[in-house]
């Protein structure tokens, strides 16, 4: 037998006497504040002298902040296994990802039999646990498609819906003794967790070789399973195995994992002194003493195994086995079960071969340089909406940026904030509120930071404040060649110029420092109108918008609705005086049949809200974009007519002007500078059909890019101006030559 190669992990192993209620609460929060990497708790729910293992492990997550909980292990003849999925994924998403589920085949079964459960043979309870398995892992695999059927002998569902999915691929321990189930762990667990005074025959050593047998019979990689040890024992004199100080402990331990392969250890006691003992002294103790070994013997410590399934889903011109050992951990494959909630964006789905989560700007300089040598392409996405489509590919590679997601005020004075480009606009504004300060960002919370920034920002407070990017004062951009430097208006003035319209031609922003604005409540209004006449509608809301203080931004959107057209007005005054306000909105009321009125005086924090963190591209609609100067004929009736042929089924309308129209055109590679008002809608039928041809019968004078889905190469005079888009192409051929970012608008190096 030899080590399997797993990083240590140590934990505690609790009496859940209903007695003491608190006192197991208590050692469960001294497990985390000595260091234990987890807190685990039996199942006995025919003992009235125990708690609920269900409700004791929720009030536990609920009373700490990092440890991990596992049942050890649940009784799973008392657990409906599909409702046992989702108490699972809902303690696990409530948690933040820190449960482990230890299931067994029950014990005790005539205390069991007296709680209603028909008695079974051995070999009946060994087949249940395995249909169990099955069911839980088909509730927890959310992303396939149909309901769940298993007819099995003992448990069965027969279209029951999947889903939610975990927060983390939550671990599946089986407590094991007998070859029957040794080869159930083998086939099915992702650990194997017996208890060391139970160990007797078959021996650990044969015990293992039954579960790699079976493990590789059925193709899997004998190191995806961790192997675990319930241990008991005290500290003091020597006195036996396990009887001892600290070194007898390690030195008797040390064996288990070199020899055996035991990677946990759980230390069965309410001695809050041996607890200590064993996360302070224990633990450190014998990680460096398995290090030193394993420094000497040249193996790998934490080395990720995947399924040989996960394996088969690899996609070609990627070179996983290279990945860097920084990345590797949170590497998401196709194979992997979290890969269904990375691969997509809001609107468009994805089939990446390789999603890498970096967690700091060194990690995403690796993550580029290691991109750089595959043959596939790049993708860059910070908070996931990647309404233009880039943010995804398939069978390339995805640098995903959501963990760098700080939001620092670096000077209250200046009004100076540090955003990390993964962080989502809800996030920010949550943070900014504090301090009266916000800063404007789109109309939607979920949008990460770096998409947006780096386009341009046409926001809620775009009239009053302007672009997002107008009030970037320094980026942090990673370069093709791994680089990492730190623009400004002294330092790679011209990078600094190009990142404020065209960052994500220039490389990968990570961090944003931004001026905010002094802002405490606004004013918000949602205004319904009749769109009936809509030509005269959006004429009339044009005029009034045009004619509003820049305290004003009203963004609209047109829709159809039981057989007319209904125009949706959002409207915020930025400012928290209601009645200029309402002096402001009156005029909007009346550009047509009202329906339906509210304003609210609330925090912007209230109104941009951090949208949900998981996209499955829900889309795939195709979206055009358009900057105007005025609502006038030629732009109302087209619009109008798009409806009318069904080209088109929702439309939408961004107000700018005003703070926007204040920067000059040559200040920042976004130049419209002249325009009132950002138009989008969602087209139907095929790119270059009529919905194509009516919408560029508006003559816009330029488009927002983060708004346009297809048919980039033909938009891109549209998006930047010739002037612009030569400044950005020489800017490109000092920074990105080889047009590694080449995934966005193609502006190539000139």
């Amino acid at each position: 037998m030899a080590d399997y190669g797993h990083e240590l992990e140590f934990g505690s192993f609790l009496t859940p006497g209903s007695g003491d209620p608190e006192g197991v609460v208590d050692l469960a929060v001294l497990s985390e504040e000595v260091g234990l990497d987890l807190v685990t708790f039996q199942d006995h729910p025919y003992n009235p002298g125990l708690l609920d293992n269900w409700t004791l492990m929720t009030w536990v997550a609920a009373r700490t902040d990092g440890i991990r909980i596992a049942s050890n292990v649940t009784s799973v003849p008392l657990r409906n296994p599909a409702v046992l999925a989702r108490a699972a994924t809902s303690l696990d998403l409530l948690s933040g990802g820190r449960l482990s589920l230890g299931v067994g085949a029950g014990a005790f079964w005539d205390a069991i039999s007296a709680m209603g459960v028909p008695p079974l043979t051995p070999g009946q309870r060994i087949t249940a646990l395995s249909e169990a398995i099955d069911i839980i892992r088909g509730i927890w695999d959310a992303d396939e498609r149909g309901p769940l059927r298993i007819a099995g002998e003992f448990h069965s569902v027969s279209g029951a819906k999947r889903g939610p999915a975990p927060a983390h691929d939550i671990p599946l321990w089986l407590g094991a003794y007998k070859p029957r189930m040794l080869r159930l762990v083998g086939a099915k667990g992702d650990g194997w967790l017996p208890s060391l005074s139970y160990l007797g025959s078959p021996t650990v050593t044969e015990s293992n070789a039954l579960i790699d047998r079976e493990a590789e019979r059925v193709g899997r990689d004998p190191r995806e399973i961790r192997r675990l040890l319930n241990v008991s024992g005290s500290f003091g004199p020597s006195t036996g195995q396990l009887q001892g100080p600290p070194d007898q402990w390690v030195e008797e331990l040390l064996p288990f994992v070199l020899d055996e392969g035991f990677s946990t250890f759980i230390l069965g006691s309410d001695d809050p002194r041996a607890l200590s003992v064993f996360g302070r002294e224990v633990a450190p103790a014998l990680r460096e003493a398995v290090e030193a070994e394993r420094r000497t013997a040249g193996t790998a410590t934490g080395h990720r195994v995947r399924p040989a399934a996960a394996l088969a889903a690899r996609r070609p011109g990627i070179d996983y086995e290279a990945v860097p050992d920084s990345l590797a951990d949170r590497a998401v494959e196709p194979g992997d079960r979290a890969y269904g909630s990375v691969r997509s964006t809001y609107l468009w789905p994805g089939a990446p071969g390789l999603v890498l989560r970096p967690s700091t700007t060194v990690q995403v300089a690796e993550a580029v340089r290691y991109a750089r040598a595959q043959s596939v392409p790049l993708s860059v996405r910070s908070g996931g909406h990647g309404i233009s489509s880039r943010a995804t590919n398939d069978g390339g590679i995805v640098i995903g940026l959501g963990s760098l997601d700080g939001v620092t005020l670096l000077d209250r004075e200046r009004r100076l904030v540090r955003v990390g480009a993964g962080a989502r606009w809800g996030r920010v504004a949550g943070q900014l509120a504090p301090h009266g300060l916000a800063i404007s960002s789109g109309d939607s919370g979920g949008v990460g930071v770096g998409g947006l920034a780096a386009a341009g920002g046409i926001g809620f407070l775009a009239r009053s404040y302007g672009l997002t990017i107008d009030h970037v004062r320094a980026a942090e951009v990673v370069l093709a060649d791994g680089r990492t430097v730190v623009a400004d208006a002294e330092h790679e003035p011209d990078l600094f110029w190009a990142v404020r319209g065209a960052g994500a031609n220039m490389g990968v922003i990570t961090s944003l420092d931004v001026e905010a604005t002094e802002l405490g409540d606004v004013v918000l209004a949602v205004l319904t109108h009749d769109a009936s006449d809509l030509a005269g509608f959006l004429s009339a809301w044009g005029q009034v918008v045009e004619a509003s203080p820049r305290e004003l931004t009203p963004f609209l959107t047109v829709v159809r609705q039981g057989g007319r057209m209904i125009g949706q007005t959002y409207a915020m005054w930025a400012d928290d005086e209601p009645n200029a306000a309402v002096a402001a909105l009156e005029p909007l009321l009346a550009v047509a049949p009202l329906l339906q009125q509210q304003a609210h005086l609330v925090p912007y924090s209230g109104v941009v809200t951090e949208g949900r963190n998981v996209h499955r591209g829900e889309g795939g609609y195709r979206m055009r974009s358009a900057l105007v100067g005025h609502l006038d004929e030629r732009v109302t009736t087209t619009v109008a007519g798009m409806f009318e042929s069904g080209d088109t089924g929702y439309f939408q309308i961004r107000s700018v002007g005003g703070a926007v129209n204040d920067v000059p055109a040559d200040a920042t590679a976004y130049a419209h500078r002249t325009q009132n008002f950002a138009l989008s809608a969602m087209l139907r039928g095929a790119p270059g059909g009529p919905g194509d041809t009516a919408w560029d019968a508006l003559g816009a004078t330029g488009l927002y890019l983060s708004f346009e889905t297809h048919d980039h190469d033909a938009a891109l005079p549209r998006v930047y101006p010739p002037a612009t888009l030569d400044r950005l192409r020489r800017v490109k051929a000092a920074y990105d030559p080889d047009n590694v970012f080449g995934a966005n608008f193609p502006v190539l190096p000139g």
